[in-house]
């Protein structure tokens, strides 16, 4: 069982544009400029290689609200693909994590509310039994684990589009280290899938 526990990794997906931001400078809530990549084949297996291995989501409240008020109405869509349709019966059945600062109960199921930095929550996490804990797009808290040196497999999905501006996932001042890269897809459009694991 020790293994097992050391083996939980903090898996952190999110996409960027080919100039290195992951929100438009004048709206960082809209991501409409993700979404003619977003269905491509590539970035749909890419999320479903991420979830099968994971048995926790980790996300901050904005990211938790936009993905629980969308995803379960996926579910049994007409037309839905069904990488889409697995990845929200994921998100409905696993654990999920929410650190918010601002809610006092979780509005979903399985979920835990907490308010603690990012890299405390993982520390907590990867004490329990488990498989990957999956951070889904959420910048604030990838950013933070990254800045605490707590990410151990770093996934991108890398748009061929410049948003000119906004905030970018890497800034400066984040512990120096090597990353190994593990996976790597083109596919239409120009998407791009990358996997990275921490080399320590």
């Amino acid at each position: 069982m020790t293994e097992q526990i050391a083996g939980r990794r903090v898996v952190t997906n999110l996409a960027l544009s080919l100039d290195g931001h992951y929100a438009a400078p004048d709206n960082p809530l809209d991501m409409s400029w993700v979404m003619p990549y977003a269905v491509t084949d590539v970035a749909r297996d890419h999320l479903t290689s991420l979830w099968e291995t994971a048995t926790t989501a980790l996300l901050g409240r904005i990211n938790a609200e936009g993905f629980l008020g969308f995803w379960p109405t996926v579910i049994g869509m007409e037309g839905a693909d069904p990488r889409d349709e697995g990845f929200a019966k994921w998100l409905v059945d696993t654990d999920k994590v929410v650190l918010s600062s601002t809610l006092d109960q979780a509005p979903w199921e399985r979920t835990a509310i907490v308010d603690e930095p990012a890299a405390d929550a993982v520390a907590d996490l990867k004490a329990t039994e488990g498989g990957d804990i999956l951070v889904l797009s959420s910048a604030s808290v990838i950013k933070a684990l990254l800045v605490a040196d707590k990410v151990d497999r770093l996934a991108l999905t890398v748009f061929p589009v410049f948003l000119g501006g906004g905030p970018r996932l890497f800034d400066d001042g984040l512990p120096a280290g090597r990353w190994t890269l593990v996976s790597q897809t083109a596919g239409e459009h120009g998407t791009l899938a990358l996997v990275y694991d921490r080399v320590r």
